[in-house]
């Protein structure tokens, strides 16, 4: 481990804890702000408030500008262009160095201001790297555990796991005075803009932990610098925030949010129609008629920057022979499900990637093709006999999820494929190791605009695929240490063409159905705009 001087003190050593600043409190006013109730399908899936432990779609939704920021932020509400945030403005020092001005006069949840070394303790050993090494290419294997019952300060696994995902060669943060930071990479990266400016990069509280008496404690209530604050999470349950009036962007203008767990479609709707739900999330769009019939409500969203797809386990007996997933990708008619399911709301997009890309983006490629004779082609040279395979599956985590997969399961068996499906409780189960993982359902996301922020961080050496055990290609991991290393733009161009012919054609680690869309529904009297994101935005501007 690198060790800087006093003024280079490393952000992965242990940090001074912030002194002790009592919060400041106004003379007691009427408070006619609203407190709402959004309907959602699910919270959390690890049951804690981390986000470093809580890498999902619904974590996106209570964390991003609500509880949760990172130094520099994203436009939620515009093209999610990076925007100062808890930094007012950044440098390139060098290819491995950025510095940031931090904002002054933010105020933690608890009242302390935050410096330069909460910084540092957010990016700390202790906070979110444990014992890992600054590398990259190396895997870093896990098994998908819910922190439950800690009595320390011990990092589930999961968290460093996730940190080297996310930063896979950050050696420390210099500090340079109170109120400056640098960020010291050991290898070159073009991307560490977009590295700082994700969710899993957001400053937490130095205080805030060392007085947490576990891990799981601190992870349930974090304090951080967010326009709310928990106030009371049941898991499972609801999660009640409560406004942050000291809050650096304005006083919030939502007294109290309450997040319901509503896994049941109708009974969202139901309860939005009857007044109990000022919100509802997650509106399949055969739904959307049906709610806008009723004057007084509308339904919001669209297309965001996630690809829903099923990914494959090529540890799987049925699996290991690239010829029976090729066979999966080329039976799927995306188009078909676009258009049944979706109401032609979405769209079948070019592969794991993005427009926002801009010229990184692979202008001549496409999904698979549908060619059913093809898959039966492929199925016969492989050899396959029709054994089952199994598809795990949650009830409708995602929107339409279950009829999406009841459609392929039917297009698969029309190729020949036996493929079976398993319903499952949660992540854990979907997860678990044992010869009946074979197929399940993901989604990908891209951060900010660049390769490395989808296709590296979850399919790459440290993605979720290969830290579960499910997948890996060695070409591919060559590749994707060079795209993260590299500052050669046509190079890295390249690099990425290539992996995605690896991934979507030779050997496949999954295929993409279609570019997710998220829809909200709620009355037309609640002048709130929907993100283009799964993030929903209560801050100043968008809400009256």
């Amino acid at each position: 481990m690198v060790t800087f001087t006093r003024r280079g003190a490393l952000g992965l050593a242990t940090g001074v804890a912030s002194s002790l600043i009592l919060p400041r409190f106004s003379i007691a006013q009427a408070d006619n702000r609203p407190s709402i109730t959004i309907a959602v399908q699910k919270i959390s899936n690890s049951n804690t408030l981390d986000t470093l432990r809580e890498q999902s779609n619904v974590g996106q939704r209570i964390f991003n500008s609500s509880l949760w920021e990172s130094l520099i932020g994203l436009d939620w509400l515009g093209n999610l262009s990076a925007v100062p945030s808890l930094a007012t403005e950044w440098r390139r020092i060098d290819g491995k160095t950025v510095e940031l001005k931090l904002r002054q006069g933010v105020k933690f949840h608890n009242g302390d201001e935050m410096t330069a070394e909460d910084v540092a303790f957010s990016f700390s050993k202790e906070r979110m790297f444990g014992d890992t090494q600054p590398s990259t290419g190396k895997t870093i294997f896990v098994t998908e555990k819910n922190p439950l019952g800690r009595e320390s300060k011990e990092l589930p696994v999961e968290i460093p796991a996730v940190a080297r995902r996310i930063w896979p060669a950050l050696l420390g943060i210099e500090i340079v005075d109170k109120y400056t930071v640098r960020f010291v990479n050991g290898s070159p990266d073009v991307t560490m803009e977009g590295r700082i400016s994700v969710a899993a990069s957001a400053i937490a509280n130095r205080r805030g932990w060392d007085e947490a008496k576990s891990y799981l404690d601190w992870a349930r209530a974090p304090i951080t610098t967010g326009p709310y604050r928990v106030a009371e999470f049941k898991p499972d349950t609801y999660l009640i925030y409560e406004a942050h009036d000291e809050y650096w962007g304005g006083r919030p203008p939502v007294k109290q949010i309450r997040f319901v767990e509503v896994p049941e479609v109708a009974s969202r709707v139901n309860g939005l129609l009857s007044g109990e739900y000022h919100l509802a999330s997650d509106i399949p769009p055969d739904q959307i008629e049906g709610i806008e019939k009723n004057a007084a409500f509308e339904v919001q969203g669209g297309i965001i920057t996630n690809h829903r797809l099923t990914v494959f386990d090529k540890t799987h007996a049925q699996l290991g022979n690239p010829l029976v997933r090729r066979a999966f990708t080329h039976a799927i008619d995306r188009q078909a499900i676009v258009d049944s399911l979706w109401a032609g709301r979405t769209r079948v997009p070019a592969g794991l990637q993005w427009d926002f890309y801009g010229d990184m983006l692979v202008k001549d490629w496409t999904v698979p093709e549908y060619n059913p004779d093809l898959a039966r082609q492929l199925l016969k040279e492989a050899n396959y006999k029709g054994d089952p395979i199994p598809y795990r599956l949650l009830n409708n985590y995602y929107t339409n999820q279950t009829p999406t997969a009841q459609i392929l399961v039917e297009m698969w068996a029309q190729v020949g494929l036996n493929v079976q499906i398993e319903m499952k409780e949660n992540w854990q189960q979907i997860l678990e190791k044992t010869p009946t993982r074979a197929v399940r359902d993901w989604s990908n996301s891209a951060s900010f605009p660049d390769p490395v922020s989808s296709i590296v961080a979850q399919h790459g050496p440290n993605g979720q695929q290969q830290q579960v055990g499910e997948w890996t290609n060695a070409e591919m991991n060559t590749l994707s240490t060079f795209l993260e290393t590299s500052t050669d733009r046509a190079k890295r161009h390249d690099a990425f063409a290539r992996m995605l012919q690896i991934c979507e054609r030779e050997d496949p680690a999954y295929t993409v159905l279609h570019q997710n869309a998220v829809f909200t529904a709620k009355s037309k009297s609640i002048n709130w705009k929907a993100a283009s994101a799964f993030a929903m935005d209560f801050r100043q501007g968008n809400w009256s």
